[in-house]
């Protein structure tokens, strides 16, 4: 599961109760599959997050050596070697800013 949390920073959250080792894999990270490594939440869940810059970005999770998608993100995209998952990073809308009518 993917949250955008605030500003560019991007929650990837991975259920893999029985695995060793869980990394994170994307075009943010050139696709190193020991660079980004995932903490286990001690409840099955493995989680990590980072920054990342505003677009589109493709994915996978990497548990004990085997690949697995993310159907709970954003989508799905064929990659040049296979399907991957997808998660955008929109620009951070600017706050509203509400005006008092002048007294006129």
């Amino acid at each position: 599961m993917v949250t955008l949390k605030s500003r560019n920073r991007v929650e990837f959250r991975f259920f893999r109760p029985n695995a060793r080792q869980v990394f994170l894999v994307g075009d943010f990270n050139g696709w190193s599959n020991t660079t980004t490594p995932m903490k286990p939440t001690g409840t099955g869940e493995w989680v990590h997050v980072t920054p990342l810059t505003r677009g589109v970005h493709q994915f996978k999770y990497l548990a004990d050596g085997e690949w697995y998608l993310d159907y709970a993100a954003f989508g799905l995209e064929k990659g040049p070697y296979g399907w991957n998952s997808v998660v955008v990073v929109e620009p951070t809308p600017l706050p509203r800013h509400h005006s008092t009518p002048s007294a006129a």
